[in-house]
């Protein structure tokens, strides 16, 4: 499912009476909720659903697969998800 097929879903579920453009806006809005609980807090948490973590990469080799050559590549901070239980049980 992309982002289009999302915002579809979210339309649907909320009745014939919303527009694509307010379900968009429900989902952006939730996207940039996430984004900032991230920013803020470092996780965020959806009982249920998962917990999304920022985590820390370290610095490392890698080796550049055009030519082959070594390089080295900076640490870096990520996001990760957990799956919730309730989710997992439905997968």
């Amino acid at each position: 499912m992309n982002k289009a097929k999302l915002i579809e879903f979210v339309q649907k579920a909320l009745g014939a009476d919303t527009s694509k453009a307010h379900s968009g806006h429900a989902v952006e809005s939730v996207i940039d909720g996430i984004k900032a609980g991230l920013k803020k807090d470092k996780s965020v948490q959806l009982i249920g659903f998962g917990t999304f973590k920022v985590a820390q990469r370290k610095a490392r080799l890698g080796v550049n697969p055009k030519t082959g050559e070594k390089i080295k590549i900076k640490a870096s901070k990520t996001v990760k998800f957990v799956v919730g239980k309730d989710l997992k049980a439905k997968l």
